[in-house]
């Protein structure tokens, strides 16, 4: 049977060598650093941390770059193109602004707050995020998931109906807006990168349910009880079955159809594109037309909204600052993951960058400013922003429009708003947050990673009767308690040779690779520190007793010789890892094994040499490539193989290496050769400096 061959195709066709062929031996040296090597990458280090890196960046940027540093509208203001951007933004701005006037009404009811608090937060935040904001597709305002957020945890401080409970929500926009400002300029997005995409789509998932439930009240036309867990929801609305009213229940449901075929089309159909945004304009148009027609008592209605901008006044209520900061911390975290992730999509889609960072300082200042024109927390928009983008926005000046068209409402329009129905609004929060109800993030991850699927659900169902706080802890507890499993139990291969190559590749992957009797390669596919170390060395002793069913070249010998570590993809090691490496080679040395070292990075072999671990080993037992360190470990074992056991020790204490006398000396006789090892044959005849190759025929 022919052996596989792996060799690329620019290499000598190996198949036609047979076992007595050779090419001469090449072994790369190891360069090991010097001490003054060492001592200057740790000043190269301390150089280039954070502070380092943006101490030589600020000083590098120019006026212009200082500009856009702090108003990051200057970017697309000077290279605005009038003649080519100025109808799209126009018509986004238009569309998105139509759209955004009924749905911050909405999610104002939501959120347990008069109406005219939502159509506030729908029009300061917006200038100020046209400013300081770095997306220029993204639509900020009130959305379904932070108005039911807001409504929770108000909700159990006080009664919506106090004048404390506004006071609060306006609070929480400024505290949330300072926080979002704190991780914006201390560079701390990252740290949401913790919450995996599936802790996200569960509880997304679980609170559309929760927001659906609490709109019901408007259908059935009787008050439910305000939660965000889903058992009081719906007991609530059981026991109040006998309240039950048809109008408003008719009348919501006929809007609700009405927005889900708009929405259908709008996203199914080109040419019907414009129904998606004008939908919920067109909800609010029909119910009130109805109401105005058949003036039905049993459907309630918004009533009067204060008609005028919103005036500056200072957020009051300081006295509950500790109380909302966990909701706080919550909200930043959503609006994060909504606002940065869609707003990375969109600058990816039309062409620029954008600095999360920067993204989540704008969405601070809008918050902090908007706070003192009665706003509440806002963020940005998956929906609105995606009709945003579809209807053609370039750039900031489409938010400026939607602005506009929102301040216009506010100033005109308010006398129309107090004849729409209740249930009218609800439906459009409803519409909104199915879309969020993420049942193909579940197929997909069943089908593609069982895990990820147990973590949505978890967090879904835990999101669903605990709550929304509970919910997100449980999720993102899970998640990073999965993070850490990883981190701890790394996984670690057992090396083989391709046949016909010098490669060595994981065995469970590639069978037909083997291995060499008395010689253990392991390759460590992780970073090596105290969380880990132990299993790692749990690991190679394992390796060290357990037949790993390759097939097996090489000398005869009954026990492992020599363990040799590939460590490339070993990125860092710390000092629990470097005294545990101490450790098992003193383990390995009281049973006659060596530990060879292959392939490790800079940064690793400096920690390994400042702790003394090079000299302990032995310089000469760290090699460039695994092949190396296989051919000088197969002289060794073919010796021990030969020599009796009081011998043995000796040799594997004798620090000058096999190689290193094969370089001095290529052409001298007397030593064996590598082709020879493999099959045991000890054929002094043959030259020393010759690389293992396999016959033709196995």
């Amino acid at each position: 049977m022919e052996d596989k061959i792996y060799a690329s195709p620019s290499a000598r066709d190996l198949s036609s060598v047979s076992s007595t062929a050779a090419r001469p031996l090449k072994i790369i040296q190891l360069q090991h650093p010097t001490a003054a090597a060492s001592s200057s990458s740790s000043a190269c280090s301390s150089s280039s941390s954070f502070m380092g890196k943006w101490r030589s960046k600020m000083k590098r940027m120019n006026l212009t770059e200082w500009i856009q540093l702090f108003l990051p509208c200057y970017r697309w203001i000077s290279t605005y193109k009038w003649r080519e951007y100025l109808q799209p933004d126009l018509m986004a701005g238009i569309t998105v602004g139509v759209m955004l006037v009924p749905q911050s009404m909405s999610y104002a009811k939501l959120a347990g707050l008069h109406p005219i608090y939502g159509l506030y937060s729908g029009f300061v935040p917006i200038f100020v995020y046209a400013i300081f904001g770095s997306s220029r597709q993204l639509a900020i305002g009130p959305v379904a998931l932070t108005s039911l957020l807001v409504s929770n945890v108000l909700g159990s401080i006080v009664d919506s109906s106090e004048k404390l409970y506004t006071e609060l929500a306006i609070l929480l926009a400024l505290m949330v807006g300072v926080l979002e400002c704190i991780m914006g300029l201390l560079r701390l997005g990252w740290l949401i990168r913790f919450i995996s995409h599936s802790v996200i789509s569960g509880f997304t998932t679980a609170s559309a349910v929760v927001i659906a439930l609490s709109q019901a009240k408007y259908f059935l036309g009787y008050e439910i009880e305000r939660s965000s867990k889903i058992i009081p929801l719906v007991e609530s609305i059981i026991q109040g079955a006998d309240k039950f009213s048809w109008p408003p229940f008719l009348l919501g449901s006929f809007i609700l159809a009405i927005l889900l075929t708009m929405k259908h089309l709008g996203k199914t159909r080109k040419h019907f594109r414009f129904l998606r945004a004008s939908g919920p304009l067109t909800a609010v148009i029909l119910g009130t037309a109805i109401v105005k027609i058949y003036h039905p008592s049993s459907i309630t209605l918004v009533g009067e909204i204060p008609q005028g901008l919103p005036k500056f006044s200072i957020p009051k209520e300081f006295g509950y600052v500790k109380s909302l900061i966990p909701t706080t911390i919550l909200i930043t975290g959503v609006a994060i993951l909504e606002s940065v992730g869609i707003a990375k999509a969109l600058a990816a889609k039309n062409g620029y960058e954008l600095d999360s960072n920067q993204e989540l300082f704008g969405l601070g200042v809008a918050n902090i400013v908007g706070s003192f024109f009665s706003v509440y927390p806002t963020t940005g928009s998956f929906s609105r922003s995606a009709v945003n983008h579809e209807s053609g926005a370039k750039t900031g000046l489409s938010g400026i429009v939607m602005g506009i068209v929102m301040g216009c409402a506010l100033q005109f329009l308010t006398p129309l708003f107090e004849y729409i129905p209740q249930c009218v609004l609800a439906a459009i929060v409803i519409s909104a947050v199915i879309g969020l109800v993420d049942y193909d993030e579940a197929t997909f991850l069943w089908r593609v990673d069982k895990r990820d699927f147990l973590l949505w659900t978890i967090t879904c169902i835990f999101t669903l009767f605990l709550g929304i706080e509970i919910g997100v802890l449980v999720g993102v507890g899970v998640s990073l308690a999965f993070v850490i499993h990883e981190s701890a139990n790394p996984h670690i291969a057992i090396l083989g040779r391709l046949p016909g190559t010098t490669v060595y590749r994981n065995i469970q992957q590639y069978p037909e690779a083997y291995t060499y009797n008395g010689i253990v390669i392991v390759r460590i596919d992780a970073p090596i520190y105290f969380a880990n170390i132990s299993y790692i060395k749990d690991r190679l002793r394992e390796y060290e007793i357990e037949d790993d069913g390759s097939v097996r070249r090489g000398p005869e010998v009954k026990r492992v010789h020599f363990v040799i570590i590939e460590m490339a993809p070993t990125t860092y090691i710390d000092s629990s890892a470097v005294q545990a490496l101490k450790d098992l080679h003193q383990e390995y040395k009281s049973r006659n094994i060596q530990i060879a070292i292959s392939n490790p990075n800079r940064d690793v072999l400096v920690t390994l040499t400042r702790s003394g671990v090079v000299d302990l080993i032995g310089r000469e037992w760290y090699f460039v490539r695994v092949h190396d360190a296989v051919q000088v470990c197969l002289q060794h074992v073919q010796r021990l193989n030969e020599s009796s056991p009081r011998t043995q020790a000796s040799l594997l204490e004798n620090k000058s290496s096999i190689f290193q006398r094969l370089m001095k000396q290529r052409g001298g006789e007397g030593e064996i050769s590598p082709s020879q090892l493999e099959s045991g044959n000890n054929n002094n005849n043959s030259s020393s400096h010759l690389e293992p190759l396999l016959s033709k025929k196995s």
